[in-house]
């Protein structure tokens, strides 16, 4: 056998379908790409049309087949309705990744009902309710991969983690119960964690030289991490070669959690 079939047996994603929420910049955006090239048709579902239709727009002139959905993940009713609209068009999901978030760091003694609400909304109620509607199903296909995108506040707290490490470490667990749920039946359900990554999410972090340079100095590779880092494992865990991997959380940080 020559590689190639044998790396397509292992990581094609060809006759997939998956929706890749937040997919629209940052780490979101690279691994819906990730998986566009691998051979999956994906759904983009993000918030801003313009930034939804550039990053369709590139991987359609990749070849690659793409569409996009405008939603606002911040309530009940708009995940539901962006959910719908998803799987209207390639079909019910084999994928689901989640990836959008809002990053509020209030300091704890200033933290509001309305940054913990809109927190708890966007990064971990609707990974939630997207697992609720499509995982019963991939489960009854035998086949489904469910990723989160999560962070180092899971673990840990620095940078005032407040009401954003408490919804991520949330999400870890979310994932360890869908795992028990549904890799019985052929769905695994997995976190990846990022280090410190230059995304617009980290606009706040990125626009202090000092601290991007502290943050980097801290990770054994000697950089911070970008967005493409997370294409690789991206396809691996939504790949037929992740099987007997779930419930787990997979590091992405350059050293930056074992330092």
């Amino acid at each position: 056998m020559t590689a190639q079939p044998y790396l397509d047996g292992l990581f094609s994603l060809e006759g997939r379908v998956a929706l890749v929420t937040g997919g629209s910049s940052g780490i979101g955006r690279a691994v819906a790409g990730a998986l566009a090239r691998a051979g999956a048709s994906v759904v983009v579902v993000a918030r801003t049309r313009a930034a939804l239709a550039a990053t369709v727009g590139e991987l359609e002139a990749d070849g690659c087949r793409a569409a996009w959905v405008s939603a606002d993940l911040g309530t009940r009713d708009g995940v539901r309705a962006a959910a719908e609209e998803a799987a209207a068009v390639f079909g019910e999901p084999d994928i689901l990744v989640n990836c959008a978030g809002v990053n509020l760091r209030p300091p704890m003694g200033e933290l509001t009902d309305d940054v913990w609400d809109t927190t708890m909304a966007v990064n971990l109620e609707a990974p939630y309710l997207l697992g609720q509607r499509f995982g019963p199903g991939m489960a009854e296909r035998g086949f489904g991969r469910i990723i989160h995108v999560t962070s180092q506040q899971a673990h840990r707290a620095f940078v005032q983690s407040g009401a954003y490490g408490v919804s991520k470490g949330g999400l870890e667990s979310l994932a360890r119960s869908q795992a028990e749920a549904w890799s019985p039946f052929g769905v695994t359900c997995n976190t990846l964690v990022p280090g410190f990554v230059l995304t617009p999410l980290n606009r706040r972090l990125s626009a202090d030289p000092g601290k991007v340079a502290e943050l980097a100095a801290r990770t054994m590779v000697g950089r911070n991490g970008l967005a493409e880092d997370f294409a690789g494992a991206a396809v691996f865990l939504a790949s037929r070669s992740s099987a007997y991997v779930t419930g787990q959380s997979i590091f992405v940080d350059g050293g930056f959690s074992v330092h």
